[in-house]
């Protein structure tokens, strides 16, 4: 996200819109109650009453906003910010409802009552030109996935099968489908120009890839992992290992998980660890929250079920009570385990009693 103005201390950002993470961050800045100005095509009938002769036409305006409701569709690339227009041109009424589509290479101001202190780390999280790109492989001598992270989970870029019978040159079939593998990752990393490479597999297959891949500039690139399987959850797994942190120590995706992890680690020694709101609430209550875990699946159905301002309030403590709040992508697998535990949990500064 390209900053264009700010003053955090009067609760004002103005910026432009690069790419799909940036919607995604988003979503967790633009709440209810802000203020959000844009361009926008606003409908406007011509004609009146049920005359055949009515048009519907779209008029360009900038319009602002009271911020209702925030959704983000990641399939659709659009972030809709519903509200009521308090500013706009005169032939548009004040307090008409309207949304708001922000895209790539959109422009927008947001006034917001006060900035958390999350949503500051978010918004220079975003504006940072990470220019580090992350391919991660899972194979085997059947299937091959490739996946490009992001900051909200991964992409998967492809899936390539290969053609092995059980009766057949099995030896040389999986030599043409290594090449393949090969041949794919070549053509990625000259169009995403990737900073490191992940390739991992079960057993020795990815010793097959080794031989394969001999580009002195390429090998730099890659590390190798082991996985259970090549599928979806192979590259989940792969992200937790140990041996591909050092490639990984920038991705958010990793550190989320690092944490989840944490997490589950007191869980099960029942240790300094509390989930669901009951839970969270009580930890409060102690002081004892040292850092707050949230899903975004979970804080948007809360916003879909308009109980998100108890959610909020807690949140808001935890920042007063200098509490680390960490938003948990659902895409990856920490992310499911952190909503099988409710979707909010918290790592304690020492244990509580009830």
């Amino acid at each position: 996200m390209k900053i264009l103005g700010k003053d955090l201390r009067k609760g004002f950002v103005k910026a432009k819109i690069e790419n799909l993470d940036d919607l995604w961050y988003l979503t967790y800045i633009i709440e209810k109650e802000d203020t959000l100005k844009a361009f926008t095509f606003r409908k406007i009938k011509l004609g009146g009453g049920d005359n055949s002769d009515t048009k519907v036409i779209k008029k360009p305006a900038v319009i602002s906003i009271k911020v209702e409701k925030v959704e983000f569709a990641k399939f659709s690339n659009v972030l809709r910010v519903s509200g009521t227009i308090v500013e706009g041109p005169e032939d548009i009424p004040l307090g008409s409802h309207h949304t708001l589509g922000l895209e790539e290479n959109s422009e927008f101001s947001l006034n917001k009552p006060n900035f958390l202190k999350y949503q500051i780390e978010k918004l220079e999280e975003s504006a940072k030109d990470n220019k580090e790109k992350i391919l991660v492989i899972v194979h085997d001598r059947e299937d091959a996935y490739f996946a490009l992270l992001k900051k909200y989970g991964f992409e998967l870029l492809s899936q390539i099968k290969g053609n092995v019978t059980k009766k057949g040159d099995v030896k040389s079939e999986s030599s043409d489908f290594f090449e393949t593998i090969k041949n794919t990752l070549v053509e990625y990393d000259e169009r995403y120009n990737f900073s490191g490479i992940v390739i991992a597999s079960p057993g020795f297959w990815k010793e097959y890839m080794q031989k394969q891949i001999t580009e002195p500039e390429l090998k730099k690139k890659i590390v190798y992992a082991t996985c259970s399987s090549a599928s979806m959850n192979g590259i989940n797994e792969t992200i937790k290992r140990p041996e591909v942190q050092a490639v990984l120590k920038h991705e958010k995706f990793a550190k989320e998980m690092e944490k989840v992890e944490e997490l589950l680690t007191e869980i099960s020694k029942q240790g300094k660890a509390e989930y669901g709101i009951r839970g969270i609430k009580h930890a409060i209550e102690m002081g004892a929250i040292s850092d707050l875990l949230i899903t975004d699946s979970f804080i948007q159905k809360k916003r879909q079920d308009e109980k998100f301002d108890d959610i909020e309030k807690i949140m808001k403590t935890v920042e007063t009570m200098n509490g680390n709040i960490h938003i948990i992508s659902s895409e990856h697998e920490g992310g499911k385990k952190l909503d099988g535990l409710t979707g909010i949990a918290a790592i304690l500064r020492y244990k509580v009693n009830y």
